[in-house]
């Protein structure tokens, strides 16, 4: 196809924006779209209990759509011009503002207040609240394409357009993500944040409808934006909402920090903390704090200092609990500030206290760091729903714990709600948990209060907690001789014992966080739902689309599972090696954003000389990249030399991130010009495969391969995928 015969047609393009314009207004876009998606994950898991099932349902949906409405660029090639590039960068100025004002509303307008909602009803919000959003930022990706065909030299080659548009849109993400991870969250909440967006993407639209005479997109344009003006002046979004989402309950705190969103409510003289939509605890909730602490305090008896190492949930009480032995002095080490804002606030009597020493970061840091410094060590943190909150319960972790323990030093948790009855999904938990602790403690006991408590240790546990505790001469209000005698019992005892001992149970371990998959399954047992009959259609469709695939494009499919599959690998690495740290997980996307775009550049430049065995080489070096990284991972956190670490953290790892992103960067241009059949209708297509792969490679790796294979396998899986698509579906044609 000539160069003349690939461009639109001049009616369709009308005048063509200046250049400077043109590409500030897609890095405009891809800004908004990270920052956008962000928004739009922590306010999902605000919404919607806070379960890490919520980030793969919105990261599915999102890459989903997104090849939707790429896809449908297809259907506007002979169409699409600068009014439709102006008016999709509108609608992305304005629809998040919108879906996040709805979303916050729509848990309690459809749903009944307190009402668990399963799988398929999140994912039924979430594909609703995505769909305008990311159908026309899909959308403005293939016009975008089309504008800038039409804005080349009549000399330069139209394929370029295609791999121009990509890396614009990728260097907009970097800045986007570094701008939302380092300042925005700092200082806005999600609402300001999504206006600083939308007035970038209108102050784009109106420049180009300047520049390029559209006098009814300009008006357009202008209206919008002094709408926009007078809502932010005369109106909070976000005390608005709040008021909707809290409807009946009195807020009198919401808060924003780099870790998530805190709310405080109040009812009579009773505070409710609620982090990232999860109840975190009531100032009333005496069984939880008593049975958090006196499970373990009582294994010592009475007499001797004892340091206790409280790992969150001080505030619930637990750090002024503890120092009802008289002889106890605690180290409380929680994550987010914002929570001892709050606590200083509303309860500061609760932390008032000389012998509470207060420590803000990692935990986990924190234990390994110290050595045979502490008697007790408390993990009081929720359950490992996610891979970050599984840090606290490997088998690296307790090996840890136990070096940072003096001899007989206890270590103790709890998981689930035992009522009743243990389902199999909680005995597989309580079971894996066992084996685990197993592997490191010579003594590891369980006590069947309303949550099973694990204990463990290398010196002797007794189960005998009431004559402990009088022994101690402690003064509890609810957890006593009266109430564990009710509680305590044989049978429950006997249950939880036979949970502990089930054959199939594995070893929780850092890069293969088995227990976290095991949490999954316990959460999506509380509903149900029959997903085989959508699993099977999903699957069907899958399997046409793959079948139709034309064989350049099932690479960018290929390049596009992989890339998600390596990004969601990075970033649980990061957050295993350093700690939860909401920064470096947004480092990591920003790198891996950069190595996106500087990969599109850097194949752009060099294009021409390209063919299609660099396909099969770039694919072959994705394999090797996806082999090594589990090793190389497993090597940095093994390594205890602070300089050494200090080097690895800082240059190593950015490189481990740059460098895959930056080969999937260069998939696109190349597989651009080797199916080239006009710049829209190709940049619909390989966008649409490339959406479609990192959507499946998401939903796969964060809520199956990993919490069910491991890291390792996960990355061998994708490997040998690279491996099969360089020799099945490399395209043998010359390049057009």
């Amino acid at each position: 196809m000539t160069n003349a015969q690939s461009h639109p047609p001049a009616e369709t393009v009308s005048r063509i924006p200046a250049p400077f314009l043109l590409a500030a207004s897609i890095g405009a876009a891809g800004f908004s779209a990270i920052v956008t998606q962000l928004v739009f994950m922590r306010e999902m898991l605000n919404v919607f209990d806070g379960n890490e099932m919520v980030l793969g349902i919105v990261l599915g949906n999102w890459m989903l759509l997104m090849g939707l409405g790429a896809a449908l660029g297809r259907s506007v090639a002979r169409r699409a011009g600068v009014f439709l590039f102006g008016i999709t960068q509108i609608l992305q100025a304005v629809l998040p503002l919108a879906g996040v004002f709805l979303l916050r509303a729509a848990r309690h307008v459809f749903f009944a207040r307190g009402e668990a909602l399963g799988i398929a009803e999140t994912a039924t919000v979430c594909f609703a609240a995505l769909l305008p959003f990311c159908l026309s930022a899909g959308l403005f990706l293939a016009v975008a394409t089309c504008v800038m065909e039409a804005a080349k030299d009549p000399g330069g080659k139209a394929e370029t357009c295609i791999g121009r548009v990509y890396w614009l849109d990728s260097l907009g993400g970097v800045f986007g993500g570094a701008a939302f991870t380092f300042v925005m969250i700092h200082f806005l909440n999600h609402f300001s944040i999504l206006q600083v967006v939308s007035f970038a993407n209108l102050f784009c639209a109106l420049a180009i409808a300047w520049n390029t005479g559209q006098r009814g997109l300009l008006a357009g344009a202008a209206v919008i934006t002094l709408g926009e003006i007078l809502v932010v002046g005369c109106a909070d979004l976000d005390r608005i909402s709040t008021r909707i989402e809290f409807a009946g309950r009195q807020v009198i705190f919401r808060g924003h920090s780099p870790y998530g969103e805190l709310v405080v409510t109040r009812h009579s003289d009773e505070y409710h903390f609620i982090q990232n939509g999860v109840p975190f605890f009531s100032t009333h909730n005496v069984e939880q704090v008593e049975e958090t602490v006196h499970y373990a305090m009582a294994q010592w008896r009475a007499g001797g200092r004892r340091n206790v190492l409280l790992i969150g949930g001080g505030a619930t009480g637990a750090a002024r609990e503890i120092l009802k032995y008289p002889e106890a002095r605690v180290d409380y080490v929680e994550l987010d500030p914002l929570i001892l804002e709050a606590a200083g606030q509303y309860v500061p009597e609760r932390l008032a206290d000389s012998r509470i020493r207060i420590l803000h970061g990692d935990g986990r840091l924190r234990v390994k760091t110290s050595h045979h410094c502490y008697d007790v060590i408390l993990v009081n943190v929720p359950e490992p729903m996610t891979f970050q909150l599984n840090r606290y319960y490997t088998r690296e972790f307790y090996q840890e714990a136990q070096r940072a323990m003096t001899p007989g030093g206890v270590l103790a948790f709890a998981l689930g709600r035992y009522e009743n009855y243990l389902g199999k999904e909680l005995s597989a938990m309580i079971a894996t948990a066992h084996r685990t602790l197993r592997s490191v403690f010579a003594q590891v006991t369980l006590i069947p209060g309303g949550r099973v408590f694990f204990l463990a240790s290398d010196s002797e546990l007794t189960e005998d907690i009431a004559a402990r505790m009088e022994e101690n001469g402690i003064p509890t209000r609810l957890v006593n001789r009266h109430y564990l005698r009710g509680v305590l019992t044989a049978d429950r005892f006997a249950e939880v014992r036979r949970a502990a001992l089930l054959d199939q149970a594995g070893v929780n371990r850092d890069f293969n966080p088995i227990l976290c998959y095991d949490h999954l399954r316990h959460w999506m047992s509380r509903f149900r739902v029959q997903t085989g009959v959508l699993q099977a259609l999903l699957g069907i469709v899958l399997f046409f689309y793959l079948l139709r695939m034309r064989p350049v494009s099932f690479v960018v499919f290929t390049a596009g599972f992989a890339a998600s599959v390596m990004e969601v690998v990075l970033l649980l690495g990061c957050q295993i090696l350093y700690g939860s740290v909401y920064q470096k997980a947004g480092w990591v996307v920003a790198l891996f954003m950069g190595g996106l775009s500087f990969g599109g550049l850097v194949m752009n430049r060099f294009l021409q000389r390209r063919t299609a065995a660099d396909l099969t080489k770039l694919l072959l070096c994705l394999a090797v990249c996806a082999a090594v990284t589990p090793p190389v991972l497993m090597a940095i956190g093994h390594v205890r030399q602070p300089a050494v670490a200090w080097f690895l953290e800082w240059l190593m790892f950015p490189v481990m991130v740059l460098l895959p992103a930056g080969l999937v960067g260069m998939f696109f241009p190349l597989a651009g010009k080797l199916d080239f059949r006009g710049a829209t209708v190709t940049a619909a297509m390989l966008y649409a495969a490339d959406y479609v792969g990192a959507a499946l490679g998401m939903f796969l790796a964060s809520a199956l391969l990993i919490p069910l294979i491991g890291i390792t396998a996960a990355c061998l899986l994708t490997a040998i995928l690279c491996l099969a698509s360089s020799l099945a579906a490399v395209p043998r044609h010359r390049a057009g």
